[in-house]
């Protein structure tokens, strides 16, 4: 009897380890259509180009350098990239639903009035990453790097986070209700007007806030160590 394997190889690249440019994505594009198949890129490199308003619904991207590069407006839903790097790279109004990011450096990148339903980042770099105005409903990330990110008022109602570092980070009028805390960081995070009612940070680093950030956690359930350390931050001592 043969044996047979469930594991699904990865599919071949259909373009390896060339720099494509927006003409050559362009022509690439067309003969995908007619193919009836999505496009597979890996060890490409697109730094610099404008893609803006592109087709590339479906694609796969793996080992990719795109830093700097326009995704403006460009449909990406149901994309995949893996293990990419793109700072700065510019994905304002781009359709990216069931998009999936895995290990990806994205540093200082530009999501505003992105469409990222559904889509998910796990095990990436987002530090300084702007998601102004973002379509987010069902947006997921997990172990990922949102140090200095701008993510106002976004919601994380009822959800669980799991090692989501937000140090720095711009979470004012952020929705973490009923949110549980795996892992993670908000320390030196902008909290004004965020809610915490009944959620779980126990496992989360809490450290450097003020004053007037604590009454933010009101109703929020914290460790008797985080207790203790958020009083020293306010200047009180534990006797």
């Amino acid at each position: 009897m043969t044996n047979t394997n469930d594991t699904m190889a990865p599919a071949r690249a259909d373009v390896l380890d060339e720099t494509i440019s927006r003409k050559q994505m362009s022509a690439l594009i067309t003969n995908a259509t007619q193919a009836g198949k999505p496009l597979v890129f890996e060890g490409c490199d697109f730094e610099g180009e404008d893609l803006s308003r592109l087709d590339m619904r479906g694609f796969e991207f793996r080992n990719c350098t795109f830093p700097e590069t326009t995704w403006y407006a460009a449909i990406l839903s149901q994309s995949i990239w893996t293990r990419c790097r793109g700072r700065q790279a510019n994905f304002e109004a781009a359709e990216l639903i069931d998009a999936q990011f895995e290990r990806c450096d994205l540093n200082n990148t530009n999501w505003r009035r992105a469409k990222l339903a559904c889509a998910s980042y796990k095990g990436c770099k987002l530090t300084g990453a702007s998601f102004e105005e973002a379509a987010y409903l069902a947006l997921s990330f997990e172990d990922t790097l949102l140090v200095g990110a701008d993510l106002r008022k976004m919601s994380f109602r009822k959800m669980r986070l799991q090692q989501l570092d937000f140090s720095d980070a711009d979470l004012s009028g952020c929705d973490f209700r009923e949110t549980v805390f795996e892992g993670g960081s908000l320390r030196d995070a902008h909290l004004k007007s965020a809610r915490f009612d009944g959620a779980d940070l126990r496992d989360a680093d809490i450290g450097g806030l003020k004053l007037l950030d604590a009454k933010l956690f009101r109703g929020a359930t914290i460790s008797h160590q985080q207790a203790a350390e958020l009083l020293g931050e306010l200047g009180l001592t534990v006797a």
